[in-house]
């Protein structure tokens, strides 16, 4: 039985993030969600059964995700109105496209089931094994292939109808335009 190195979570916390952004879907709830879950590990000594560091800590991160969820359906829910949306100013460091790209990838796979989401955060954003997430989902590494097979193709047919219609709507406005 190994101990949880405090270094170990700041060494994944990159990954961590990655998989809590394709759980909630926003960047804010994801950050949110890795600080919660580095808390609860390193609020008390924890020991590792025969696991590796990473796939403790996504398992801690999902358990935490679930229950801030379970948390979240009890209480009431308040809507915020346009009046009271503030915009955000984006980085400038960074190419607009690839923001845009990565918040619908990520907002798309927030949208997945459970089931599939929480497989393709595993496998693909974290980077576990389909064995360690068999391990972390508990289920079997056949379900996690299938699961990831049908995750991914919904992503990219979700993608792909999101591209189409955007370029229809830029073909039709292009067209209005030369009217």
């Amino acid at each position: 039985m190994a101990r949880l190195d405090p270094q170990a979570l700041v060494e994944h916390l990159d990954r961590l993030y990655r998989a809590a952004w394709a759980l909630c879907g926003s960047r804010e709830e994801a950050e949110d969600l890795v600080q919660e879950t580095a808390a609860r590990v390193l609020a008390r000594p924890r020991q590792l059964h025969g696991q590796d560091e990473l796939a403790y800590l996504i398992r801690a991160l999902r358990n935490t995700f679930l229950l801030s969820r379970r948390t979240a359906s009890r209480r009431p829910q308040v809507r915020a109105t346009l009046d009271q949306v503030e915009a955000v100013e984006p980085r400038r460091d960074t190419r607009p496209e690839a923001v845009i790209e990565s918040r619908e990838l990520f907002a798309t796979i927030s949208a997945l089931p459970d089931d599939f989401r929480l497989a393709l955060v595993a496998v693909d954003v974290a980077g576990l094994s389909y064995r360690e997430a068999a391990d972390i989902l508990e289920t079997q590494e056949a379900t996690i292939a299938s699961r990831l097979y049908r995750a991914r193709d919904r992503v990219a047919r979700a993608l792909a109808d999101d591209t189409s219609a955007s370029a229809r709507e830029g073909a039709a406005s292009s067209r209005s335009l030369r009217q």
